[in-house]
């Protein structure tokens, strides 16, 4: 099928069909996500319902995804116990559910869907009217109509005239206005950030434009048109405050300043363009030799459908419109017994909150989870630039506004890579002896571009038992154009006029352990100098101790932490049921998110923060609670474009029960991320950025899981060169392996 392939087109009311079908849905894997026959046969039996049942007229779908079935019947279909020593539990009828959301394009009204498949056929449960004001995910067929519309719009073509770009030269970023209550709560309202294009494939953030319209997605026409303000070369602001002016106020003479015309120089990134750019002066270096991932036996995973198996570990992998990819019923075979780690693991938010304060950019923080969905801004993976080595690809499949669905073939990519050392020992006595083992890890990823931007997801798992999200950003920065004598008091001049604002990415790691069954608890640990005991005093005499201090956190208004890098702070998620033989403590996985602690810079009552409340905070635990109605998967809300306040479903307002949160069914939101001081060697492209948070087990194995993995040598690898010797490449005078 190829993507974007209809299966199901027309108007609620004027309904045809193809290739629809309505058998029993074929799964694996109670987790496997919707296929794209089953998205097409879902929201064919929702426009039946709406044409038959209901006034509205047209609809559009945004979102249409699986509706998991619970947890313990999850875990009872796998064989997988609830606790330490149990037996499973007694399977039970997985009934396969779907949810959708979808809004009347007459009035704008949200709409959010379950069905469910019974006797042969998707039949609606249920439709909800959504809250006034509640506005489902931005689909990428919206994002890209806000261009078509702002070049069509006589005023945007008008002023882009003013400034020497004509309209076919307009190229539009759509963005979720955030936050801008001069505008409805009703009205689905993109602001369209404006760039310029002079040539085919060039660089077009290069030639940002000075004004921003406002656009009603519903509609399909520009409601308004901002024009932020300029600062002067004191750093003196052209307006008296930095607040929105009111919609009737004429919205250039309200920032009181001159049009700025967009910069001309080019900075491109495509090779060709690069080496016709004289002010670049590329050349492109000749003296990088080819590395080869080889790997002549074959991959050392297998894969039955979304169900993976490398060496000891075993998970599901699901593509995610909104996450991405979502990691699930993730388990460890500890010689002969399967231990379940983590029952589920994605990226469940994120926000990048802008730092300049003059109106528009506040509206600037862009929730690209939640608005936008990393599963639909994901890209096509290419064999041998995105992934190296022998890769396979897992599709994935979303929903288009007409109800058809986009497939994207190779979205999720698994492989193997090396990663140095695993461990190693020389014992220096009675000649020697050195054992040295490498250490393999299976990499799932996938890789988003949200207009400017683009993020990269790498799962690692490895053989000692250490689970790993790593992030990397890229892409382009999002710049703004400056006055030729304005100073970037809150970004940085990357180019000429090219302003790149201060920002941040914050991230938030949904975790939901099932360490040796679903009753788990969690435990600060501190590291600090034994307390009351001072140098030369009887406990403490040289005045070196130190100790862990710990502290169960036992109710959900304990569960919101601050890290305390002086104690050198971290948790350990644990269960308390089973104990390590030796050490005697419970059985842990710990975190470690020193990579990327950072949280929101904005003040707590500011705009951003009452949207994103789980941005200021480092760790979060609650009670998880599952269900449509409750589920507490979306720490921002389930539905983000356009809120104004924070939802009574999201994270700040959870953890005000007073919940138990000890030795029970918990889920942690983990907050890492990076403050963005842009710097010109950001641009025209980002080199990659890292944030990394590891999983490590603690008392949770007998002793190093890894032991087990085979040392060897690789006879492939050769001397670089001839050494002073005159040895050839090749010749080893030493083997570092034991038994050679």
């Amino acid at each position: 099928m190829a993507p974007g392939e209809a299966f199901v087109v027309g108007t609620a009311t004027g309904l045809h069909s193809q290739k629809v079908k309505a058998e029993a849905p074929e799964y694996q894997h109670p987790l496997d996500p919707l296929t794209a026959e089953e998205i097409a046969a879902i929201t064919y039996s929702i426009r039946q319902h709406v044409a038959t049942k209901t006034e509205v007229k047209a609809i559009r779908f945004l979102t249409c995804y699986l509706l998991p079935p619970p947890k313990k019947v999850v875990l009872a279909y796998l064989g997988i116990p609830l606790s330490p020593g149990a037996k499973p539990e007694p399977k039970s009828e997985i009934v396969r559910k779907a949810e959708a959301d979808y809004i009347d394009v007459v009035t704008g009204n949200g709409y959010n869907a379950i069905v469910a498949f019974k006797d042969s056929k998707w039949e609606v449960e249920s439709i909800e009217l959504l809250p006034e004001g509640t506005q489902p995910q931005i689909s990428p067929e919206e994002l890209n109509q806000a261009e078509k519309i702002v070049r069509a719009d006589e005023r945007v073509q008008k002023l882009a005239r003013d400034v020497g770009v004509e309209p076919h030269q307009l190229h539009a970023d759509g963005w979720a206005i955030g936050y801008d209550d001069r505008f409805p709560k009703k009205t689905r309202i993109q602001q369209a950030l404006l760039f310029a294009r002079f040539g085919e494939h060039e660089n077009l953030y290069a030639h940002p434009m000075d004004f921003i319209p406002i656009i009603d997605s519903v509609a399909g026409k520009v409601i308004h048109i901002d024009f932020p303000p300029s600062y002067n070369p004191e750093g003196k602001l052209s307006t008296q405050t930095t607040s929105f002016p009111p919609l009737d106020a004429d919205p250039l003479q309200a920032t009181n300043r001159e049009r700025i015309a967009p910069p001309k120089e080019k900075f491109d990134f495509l090779p060709d363009l690069m080496a016709q750019n004289e002010s670049q002066k590329t050349k492109f270096r000749d003296d990088v030799k080819p590395l080869h991932v080889v790997q002549p036996e074959g991959v050392s995973f297998k894969m039955d459908g979304h169900e993976l198996e490398w060496q000891k570990w075993k998970m599901h992998i699901a593509f995610s419109h909104r996450e991405g990819i979502a990691l699930s019923t993730i388990t460890y075979n500890d010689d002969g017994e399967v231990r379940p780690i983590f029952y589920r693991l994605s990226v469940a938010e994120m926000v990048v909150p802008y730092g300049a304060p003059e109106y528009p950019h506040p509206r600037k923080f862009a929730f690209d989870t939640g608005e936008y969905g990393m599963g639909t801004m994901a890209n096509e993976l290419s064999l041998g630039c995105d992934c190296l080595g022998q890769i396979h690809y897992l599709p994935g499949a979303y929903v288009a506004n007409d109800g058809s669905a986009v497939v994207i073939k190779n979205v999720i990519c698994i492989h193997e890579e090396d990663a140095g050392l695993l461990w190693k020992h020389t014992d220096w006595r009675e000649g020697g002896r050195a054992h040295s083992v490498r250490s393999r890890r299976l990499v799932i990823s996938m890789i988003c571009t949200l207009a400017n931007y683009e993020y990269v997801w790498n799962y690692y798992f490895y053989q000692d038992g250490n689970i790993e999200l790593e992030i990397r950003l890229t892409g382009i920065l999002q710049v703004y154009v400056a006055k030729p004598d304005e100073p970037a008091q809150y970004g940085t001049l990357v180019a000429p006029q090219v302003n790149a604002h201060y920002h941040q990415h914050i991230f938030s790691l949904r975790v939901d352990p099932m360490l040796d069954g679903l009753q788990n608890s969690v435990v600060e640990s501190d590291i600090v100098p034994l307390p009351d005991a001072p140098t030369g005093s009887a406990a403490n005499f040289a005045g070196n101790a130190f100790i862990v201090q710990d502290k169960v956190l036992k109710k959900q208004s304990e569960g919101v932490r601050e890290m305390d890098l002086a104690k050198d702070r971290r948790w350990r998620i644990v269960n308390p049921a089973r104990k390590h033989y030796s050490s005697g403590k419970e059985v842990s996985y710990a975190i470690n998110m020193k990579g990327g602690a950072t949280t929101l810079l904005a003040r707590d009552d500011s705009w951003v923060a009452t949207r994103a409340a789980f941005a200021r905070k480092p760790l979060w635990v609650v009670k998880d609670v599952e269900g449509p109605k409750g589920n507490r998967m979306w720490p921002a809300g389930k539905y983000v474009p356009g809120t104004r306040e924070e939802p009574a479903e999201s994270l700040g307002k959870w953890v005000q029960s007073e919940e138990s949160i000890e030795n029970e069914d918990v889920v942690l939101f983990i907050t890492v991320g990076t403050n963005h001081i842009p710097r010109p060697e950001d641009w025209p492209v980002m080199p990659v950025d890292h944030l990394r948070v590891a999983f490590k087990p603690h008392n949770f194995f007998k002793y190093n899981p890894s032991m087990d993995v085979p040392g060897g040598k690789d006879p492939r690898s050769v001397s670089a060169f001839k050494d002073t010797n005159g040895n050839l490449p090749g010749y080893s005078v030493q083997s570092c392996c034991s038994g050679n």
